[in-house]
Protein backbone atom coordinates (compact mmCIF):
# COMPACT_ATOMS: atom_id res chain seq x y z
CA UNK A 1 0.00 0.00 0.00
CA UNK A 2 1.24 3.57 -0.96
CA UNK A 3 1.46 5.43 2.17
CA UNK A 4 -0.26 8.83 1.96
CA UNK A 5 1.73 11.80 1.10
CA UNK A 6 2.05 14.90 3.91
CA UNK A 7 -0.62 16.90 2.30
CA UNK A 8 -2.79 13.64 1.81
CA UNK A 9 -2.01 13.38 5.93
CA UNK A 10 -2.46 16.78 7.27
CA UNK A 11 -6.01 17.27 5.55
CA UNK A 12 -6.97 13.75 7.63
CA UNK A 13 -5.69 15.06 10.65
CA UNK A 14 -7.48 19.06 10.08
CA UNK A 15 -10.68 16.75 9.87
CA UNK A 16 -9.88 15.11 12.93
CA UNK A 17 -8.77 17.68 14.81
CA UNK A 18 -9.75 21.10 13.15
CA UNK A 19 -7.10 24.02 11.75
CA UNK A 20 -3.70 23.63 13.58
CA UNK A 21 -0.73 26.32 14.00
CA UNK A 22 1.28 27.33 11.13
CA UNK A 23 3.98 25.98 13.60
CA UNK A 24 2.68 22.56 13.32
CA UNK A 25 1.76 22.97 9.39
CA UNK A 26 4.95 23.84 8.59
CA UNK A 27 6.82 21.46 10.94
CA UNK A 28 5.64 18.45 8.98
CA UNK A 29 5.74 20.07 5.47
CA UNK A 30 9.23 20.77 5.76
CA UNK A 31 10.16 17.74 7.28
CA UNK A 32 8.60 15.55 4.51
CA UNK A 33 10.31 17.97 2.09
CA UNK A 34 13.95 17.89 3.04
CA UNK A 35 13.15 14.23 3.76
CA UNK A 36 12.47 13.49 0.62
CA UNK A 37 14.76 15.57 -1.62
CA UNK A 38 17.82 17.87 -2.43
CA UNK A 39 16.26 20.79 -3.08
CA UNK A 40 19.71 22.75 -4.00
CA UNK A 41 20.81 23.86 -7.55
CA UNK A 42 19.28 24.41 -10.67
CA UNK A 43 17.95 21.16 -10.48
CA UNK A 44 15.95 22.05 -7.30
CA UNK A 45 14.15 24.61 -5.55
CA UNK A 46 16.90 27.25 -4.71
CA UNK A 47 20.43 28.09 -4.57
CA UNK A 48 22.64 28.98 -1.16
CA UNK A 49 25.60 31.09 -0.82
CA UNK A 50 27.58 28.36 -0.59
CA UNK A 51 26.77 26.81 -4.13
CA UNK A 52 27.16 30.16 -5.56
CA UNK A 53 31.09 30.30 -5.13
CA UNK A 54 33.82 28.81 -2.75
CA UNK A 55 34.44 31.94 -1.79
CA UNK A 56 31.76 32.21 0.72
CA UNK A 57 32.61 28.63 2.42
CA UNK A 58 36.67 29.47 2.26
CA UNK A 59 36.21 33.03 4.03
CA UNK A 60 34.04 31.21 6.94
CA UNK A 61 36.62 28.87 7.71
CA UNK A 62 39.04 31.23 7.69
CA UNK A 63 37.35 33.45 10.25
CA UNK A 64 37.07 30.21 12.22
CA UNK A 65 40.47 29.59 12.38
CA UNK A 66 41.55 32.98 13.04
CA UNK A 67 39.45 33.27 16.21
CA UNK A 68 41.00 29.46 17.02
CA UNK A 69 44.91 30.61 16.53
CA UNK A 70 44.25 33.68 18.64
CA UNK A 71 42.35 31.31 21.44
CA UNK A 72 45.57 28.85 21.84
CA UNK A 73 45.11 26.06 18.89
CA UNK A 74 43.20 23.89 21.36
CA UNK A 75 41.74 20.92 19.73
CA UNK A 76 38.38 21.30 18.33
CA UNK A 77 35.32 20.53 16.32
CA UNK A 78 33.57 21.93 13.47
CA UNK A 79 29.90 21.90 13.68
CA UNK A 80 27.04 22.68 10.85
CA UNK A 81 23.51 22.78 11.39
CA UNK A 82 21.78 22.32 8.05
CA UNK A 83 24.69 21.80 6.32
CA UNK A 84 23.04 21.08 2.64
CA UNK A 85 25.23 19.03 0.30
CA UNK A 86 28.50 19.90 2.53
CA UNK A 87 29.63 22.54 0.11
CA UNK A 88 30.08 25.06 2.45
CA UNK A 89 31.68 22.47 5.06
CA UNK A 90 34.21 21.47 2.53
CA UNK A 91 35.12 25.01 1.19
CA UNK A 92 35.38 26.30 5.05
CA UNK A 93 37.64 22.71 6.28
CA UNK A 94 39.68 22.71 3.43
CA UNK A 95 40.49 27.03 4.49
CA UNK A 96 41.21 25.57 7.43
CA UNK A 97 43.31 23.11 6.63
CA UNK A 98 46.05 25.18 4.63
CA UNK A 99 46.14 27.19 8.28
CA UNK A 100 47.05 23.79 10.53
CA UNK A 101 43.52 23.70 11.99
CA UNK A 102 41.69 20.17 11.00
CA UNK A 103 38.94 19.14 13.34
CA UNK A 104 36.88 16.80 13.44
CA UNK A 105 33.60 17.32 11.31
CA UNK A 106 29.92 17.24 12.87
CA UNK A 107 26.78 17.50 11.07
CA UNK A 108 23.26 17.93 12.49
CA UNK A 109 21.25 16.65 9.79
CA UNK A 110 17.96 14.76 10.01
CA UNK A 111 17.41 14.30 5.56
CA UNK A 112 18.26 10.79 4.95
CA UNK A 113 18.73 12.58 1.42
CA UNK A 114 21.10 15.13 1.98
CA UNK A 115 22.70 12.99 4.80
CA UNK A 116 23.90 11.22 1.96
CA UNK A 117 24.96 13.90 -0.29
CA UNK A 118 27.33 14.85 2.42
CA UNK A 119 28.67 11.81 2.86
CA UNK A 120 30.22 11.61 -0.43
CA UNK A 121 32.31 14.53 0.94
CA UNK A 122 32.86 13.88 4.35
CA UNK A 123 33.10 10.16 4.88
CA UNK A 124 34.56 10.12 8.52
CA UNK A 125 31.69 13.03 9.73
CA UNK A 126 29.56 12.63 12.17
CA UNK A 127 26.04 12.69 12.12
CA UNK A 128 23.38 14.45 14.57
CA UNK A 129 19.62 14.48 15.26
CA UNK A 130 20.07 17.18 17.32
CA UNK A 131 22.25 19.40 18.82
CA UNK A 132 21.91 17.27 22.63
CA UNK A 133 24.73 14.43 21.34
CA UNK A 134 27.42 16.94 20.11
CA UNK A 135 30.74 16.56 21.46
CA UNK A 136 31.86 17.76 25.17
CA UNK A 137 34.91 19.17 26.38
CA UNK A 138 35.94 21.04 23.17
CA UNK A 139 35.76 24.43 21.50
CA UNK A 140 33.05 24.10 18.78
CA UNK A 141 33.10 26.40 15.56
CA UNK A 142 29.72 26.10 14.71
CA UNK A 143 28.16 27.40 11.24
CA UNK A 144 24.79 28.20 10.84
CA UNK A 145 23.58 29.16 7.38
CA UNK A 146 20.50 29.31 6.23
CA UNK A 147 19.61 27.19 9.19
CA UNK A 148 16.72 29.35 11.46
CA UNK A 149 14.62 30.43 8.54
CA UNK A 150 13.39 27.20 8.02
CA UNK A 151 12.31 26.22 11.47
CA UNK A 152 8.43 26.28 11.95
CA UNK A 153 7.36 29.64 13.43
CA UNK A 154 4.08 31.08 15.22
CA UNK A 155 2.24 33.92 14.02
CA UNK A 156 -1.32 35.94 15.46
CA UNK A 157 -3.11 37.91 13.81
CA UNK A 158 -5.21 41.32 14.87
CA UNK A 159 -8.91 40.27 14.70
CA UNK A 160 -11.50 42.98 15.46
CA UNK A 161 -11.83 40.48 18.01
CA UNK A 162 -8.68 41.15 19.58
CA UNK A 163 -5.51 39.01 18.29
CA UNK A 164 -5.70 35.39 17.82
CA UNK A 165 -3.32 32.51 16.57
CA UNK A 166 -2.69 31.91 12.81
CA UNK A 167 -4.00 28.33 12.39
CA UNK A 168 -4.70 26.56 9.40
CA UNK A 169 -7.87 25.00 7.94
CA UNK A 170 -8.78 23.05 4.61
CA UNK A 171 -11.60 22.55 2.62
CA UNK A 172 -13.13 21.75 -0.55
CA UNK A 173 -10.27 24.51 -2.44
CA UNK A 174 -7.27 23.26 0.19
CA UNK A 175 -5.34 24.54 2.46
CA UNK A 176 -5.79 28.08 3.77
CA UNK A 177 -4.83 30.48 7.39
CA UNK A 178 -7.83 31.03 9.61
CA UNK A 179 -7.71 33.15 12.90
CA UNK A 180 -7.96 30.97 16.10
CA UNK A 181 -11.08 30.90 18.27
CA UNK A 182 -8.50 31.45 21.60
CA UNK A 183 -7.59 35.19 22.87
CA UNK A 184 -3.78 35.43 22.89
CA UNK A 185 -3.63 39.06 23.36
CA UNK A 186 -0.96 38.56 25.98
CA UNK A 187 1.43 36.82 23.97
CA UNK A 188 1.62 40.55 21.87
CA UNK A 189 3.90 43.05 23.06
CA UNK A 190 2.11 46.66 24.38
CA UNK A 191 3.39 48.46 21.54
CA UNK A 192 1.39 46.65 18.81
CA UNK A 193 -1.85 45.74 21.00
CA UNK A 194 -3.66 47.93 19.12
CA UNK A 195 -2.35 47.53 15.89
CA UNK A 196 -4.93 47.66 12.92
CA UNK A 197 -6.94 44.54 12.03
CA UNK A 198 -5.31 42.13 9.69
CA UNK A 199 -1.57 43.15 10.92
CA UNK A 200 0.80 39.94 11.69
CA UNK A 201 3.09 39.39 14.31
CA UNK A 202 5.92 35.87 14.40
CA UNK A 203 7.97 34.36 16.67
CA UNK A 204 10.28 31.73 16.61
CA UNK A 205 10.60 29.57 19.73
CA UNK A 206 12.02 26.75 18.20
CA UNK A 207 15.02 28.77 16.83
CA UNK A 208 14.98 30.36 20.11
CA UNK A 209 15.80 27.11 21.87
CA UNK A 210 18.00 26.27 19.44
CA UNK A 211 19.72 29.48 19.74
CA UNK A 212 20.26 29.25 23.36
CA UNK A 213 21.41 25.84 23.21
CA UNK A 214 24.19 26.66 20.79
CA UNK A 215 24.91 29.41 23.18
CA UNK A 216 25.06 27.56 26.05
CA UNK A 217 27.49 25.18 24.53
CA UNK A 218 29.78 27.34 23.73
CA UNK A 219 29.56 29.35 27.02
CA UNK A 220 30.61 26.45 28.81
CA UNK A 221 32.76 24.72 26.05
CA UNK A 222 34.78 27.55 24.11
CA UNK A 223 34.48 28.45 20.77
CA UNK A 224 32.50 30.27 18.28
CA UNK A 225 28.98 30.34 16.08
CA UNK A 226 28.52 32.12 13.14
CA UNK A 227 24.76 32.47 12.10
CA UNK A 228 23.97 33.37 8.37
CA UNK A 229 19.95 33.82 6.99
CA UNK A 230 17.83 36.38 5.99
CA UNK A 231 15.31 38.06 8.61
CA UNK A 232 15.36 41.38 10.44
CA UNK A 233 16.45 42.87 13.40
CA UNK A 234 13.51 43.55 16.16
CA UNK A 235 10.41 42.21 16.91
CA UNK A 236 7.59 43.96 14.46
CA UNK A 237 4.11 42.94 12.64
CA UNK A 238 4.66 41.69 8.98
CA UNK A 239 4.30 38.25 7.24
CA UNK A 240 7.09 36.46 5.90
CA UNK A 241 5.78 33.07 5.66
CA UNK A 242 6.59 32.36 2.31
CA UNK A 243 7.51 29.23 0.19
CA UNK A 244 10.00 28.75 -3.25
CA UNK A 245 9.31 26.12 -5.48
CA UNK A 246 11.67 25.92 -8.47
CA UNK A 247 13.58 29.32 -7.79
CA UNK A 248 9.99 31.46 -7.76
CA UNK A 249 7.88 32.08 -4.67
CA UNK A 250 4.99 30.20 -4.40
CA UNK A 251 1.98 29.73 -2.74
CA UNK A 252 3.06 28.42 1.38
CA UNK A 253 0.05 26.58 1.65
CA UNK A 254 -0.86 24.72 -1.71
CA UNK A 255 0.70 21.15 -1.69
CA UNK A 256 2.36 21.07 1.63
CA UNK A 257 5.96 18.79 1.40
CA UNK A 258 6.85 20.08 -2.29
CA UNK A 259 8.36 23.44 -1.36
CA UNK A 260 10.73 24.95 0.99
CA UNK A 261 8.41 27.02 3.57
CA UNK A 262 10.58 29.39 5.45
CA UNK A 263 10.10 33.02 7.28
CA UNK A 264 12.30 36.09 7.85
CA UNK A 265 14.86 35.10 11.12
CA UNK A 266 14.51 37.65 13.86
CA UNK A 267 17.85 38.59 14.70
CA UNK A 268 17.14 40.54 17.77
CA UNK A 269 15.65 36.98 19.43
CA UNK A 270 18.56 35.77 18.60
CA UNK A 271 20.89 37.50 20.08
CA UNK A 272 18.70 38.03 23.42
CA UNK A 273 19.00 34.30 23.57
CA UNK A 274 22.71 34.14 23.59
CA UNK A 275 23.33 37.04 25.55
CA UNK A 276 20.89 35.01 28.06
CA UNK A 277 23.62 32.45 28.01
CA UNK A 278 26.26 34.72 28.31
CA UNK A 279 28.16 34.47 25.23
CA UNK A 280 29.38 37.80 23.19
CA UNK A 281 27.34 38.44 20.86
CA UNK A 282 28.07 40.49 17.75
CA UNK A 283 26.16 41.64 14.69
CA UNK A 284 23.91 41.37 13.21
CA UNK A 285 25.28 43.05 10.05
CA UNK A 286 25.04 42.66 6.32
CA UNK A 287 26.50 39.74 4.96
CA UNK A 288 27.85 41.84 2.11
CA UNK A 289 29.70 44.17 4.49
CA UNK A 290 30.97 41.68 6.53
CA UNK A 291 32.42 39.57 3.86
CA UNK A 292 34.18 42.51 2.20
CA UNK A 293 35.26 43.77 5.91
CA UNK A 294 36.93 39.92 5.92
CA UNK A 295 38.49 39.89 2.77
CA UNK A 296 35.96 38.88 -0.24
CA UNK A 297 37.98 41.59 -2.49
CA UNK A 298 41.41 39.57 -2.11
CA UNK A 299 40.39 36.09 -2.58
CA UNK A 300 38.60 37.16 -5.73
CA UNK A 301 41.37 38.67 -6.81
CA UNK A 302 43.50 35.60 -6.31
CA UNK A 303 40.86 33.63 -7.66
CA UNK A 304 40.78 35.98 -10.63
CA UNK A 305 44.80 36.34 -11.28
CA UNK A 306 44.64 31.69 -10.99
CA UNK A 307 41.81 31.66 -13.32
CA UNK A 308 41.54 34.88 -15.77
CA UNK A 309 39.19 33.00 -18.24
CA UNK A 310 36.69 32.81 -15.23
CA UNK A 311 37.47 36.59 -13.57
CA UNK A 312 34.42 37.56 -15.04
CA UNK A 313 31.96 34.57 -12.91
CA UNK A 314 33.94 35.21 -9.89
CA UNK A 315 33.50 38.90 -9.67
CA UNK A 316 29.52 37.92 -10.97
CA UNK A 317 29.74 35.83 -7.68
CA UNK A 318 30.84 38.43 -5.81
CA UNK A 319 28.55 40.98 -6.66
CA UNK A 320 25.49 38.26 -5.88
CA UNK A 321 27.02 37.63 -2.78
CA UNK A 322 27.97 41.15 -1.16
CA UNK A 323 25.66 43.81 -3.74
CA UNK A 324 23.03 45.40 -1.57
CA UNK A 325 20.27 44.61 -3.85
CA UNK A 326 21.16 40.71 -4.02
CA UNK A 327 22.37 39.19 -0.56
CA UNK A 328 24.36 41.86 0.51
CA UNK A 329 21.62 43.60 2.71
CA UNK A 330 18.65 41.01 3.27
CA UNK A 331 21.45 38.43 4.65
CA UNK A 332 22.67 39.38 8.29
CA UNK A 333 25.79 38.06 10.04
CA UNK A 334 25.53 37.25 13.75
CA UNK A 335 28.07 35.69 15.90
CA UNK A 336 28.21 34.03 19.56
CA UNK A 337 31.96 34.24 20.85
CA UNK A 338 32.44 32.33 24.35
CA UNK A 339 33.80 34.36 27.28
CA UNK A 340 37.72 34.57 27.10
CA UNK A 341 37.73 34.25 23.81
CA UNK A 342 39.32 37.15 21.34
CA UNK A 343 36.87 39.71 19.02
CA UNK A 344 36.02 38.46 15.71
CA UNK A 345 36.77 40.05 12.99
CA UNK A 346 34.40 41.93 10.55
CA UNK A 347 32.08 43.12 13.10
CA UNK A 348 33.80 46.73 13.70
CA UNK A 349 34.03 47.73 17.43
CA UNK A 350 33.80 45.47 20.10
CA UNK A 351 29.55 45.62 21.61
CA UNK A 352 29.63 47.95 24.15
Amino acid sequence: MTSPSCEERLARLIRAVGPIPIAQFMAEANGAYYASRDPLGAAGDFVTAPEISQMFGELIGLWLADLWQQAGEEPACYVELGPGRGTLAADATRAMRAVGLQPAVHFVETSPALRAAQAERFANAAWHDDLSTLPAGKPLLLVANEFFDALPIRQFVRTVNGWRERMVAHGPDGFAPVPGEVPVDALVPDRLRDAPAGSILESAPMGTAIARDVAGRIAEQGGAAIIIDYGYAGRAAGDTFQAVHAHAYADPFARPGTRDLTAHVDFSAIRQAGEAEGVRVHGPVGQGAWLEAIGIGARTAALSRGSPTRAEEIEAARHRLTDAGEMGELFKVMAFVAPGWPEPAGFGAPPA
